[in-house]
């Protein structure tokens, strides 16, 4: 389970590592997304750089690979239970039916989830400088949390539409999330591990955003438009 566990881990930060942001301003505008506005690889400052199409991709691209740790991590808990269930010679195939085998599963998601934003944030290929990790959450936890999420966009949209600050929008609702995950979701995928992990998620989030932080509490913050 350990060999099979860090696979996960490695796999899932590597997806999450992926700079869509900076490669496709590099690919499309000859541009180094890094030298833009607040030097952020996300969609927002993606969009400073004169394609708000570019932001659009970045978006729906750092979630996709967050969707797809997610994925990788059902995936191979599978193999996993399957190795455990052959150790202590239970006989029944992996399935999300079996009560042990869904929180196993749903564990292992929130742990590839979890590596994917750290990805995303710490990327290897850009000497650990990435984004915030915002739509590579969203896409994570779409997965686990589903009905959390909903609410989670809700109320970044409200807050966004109340104040056009986009980071402000951004914190509240990763604050929010663990909570909503707490409250939505069925007890089976609100473990303590799992709720930890997004907890952590989240805190990391709003970590990423001290800068923007400081701006807000000066005044000094962009307003989207």
């Amino acid at each position: 389970m350990t060999k099979l566990t860090l696979i996960i881990v490695a796999v899932s930060y590597l997806l999450g590592s992926i700079p869509f942001g900076y490669l496709l301003v590099r690919m499309f505008r000859g541009l180094d997304v890094r030298e833009t506005g607040s030097g952020n690889i996300g969609a927002t400052n993606v969009a400073r750089t004169g394609s708000k199409g570019l932001g659009i991709a970045t978006l729906l691209l750092d979630a996709a690979k967050g969707y797809a740790a997610v994925a990788f991590g059902f995936w191979m808990a599978g193999h996993i239970a399957f190795r455990l269930q052959g150790a202590t010679g239970a006989p029944a195939p992996f399935s999300l039916g079996n009560p042990w085998h869904f929180q196993l599963a749903f564990e292992l998601a929130a742990l590839a989830g979890f590596c994917a934003i750290i990805g995303h944030m710490f990327p290897i290929w850009l000497r650990f400088k990435g984004g915030k990790g915002v739509a590579t959450a969203v896409g994570a936890f779409a997965a686990l949390a589903p009905r959390a999420i909903i609410v989670a966009l809700v109320l970044f949209v409200i807050i966004v539409a109340l104040t056009r600050y986009i980071s402000l929008g951004s914190m509240v609702a990763a604050a929010a999330f663990p909570l909503l995950v707490w409250w939505l979701s069925p007890a089976e995928r609100t473990t303590a591990p799992i709720l930890l992990l997004i907890a952590a998620s989240s805190l990391l989030i709003i970590v990423r955003h001290q800068d923007n932080i400081r701006r807000l509490l000066a005044g000094t913050e962009n307003r989207w438009r």
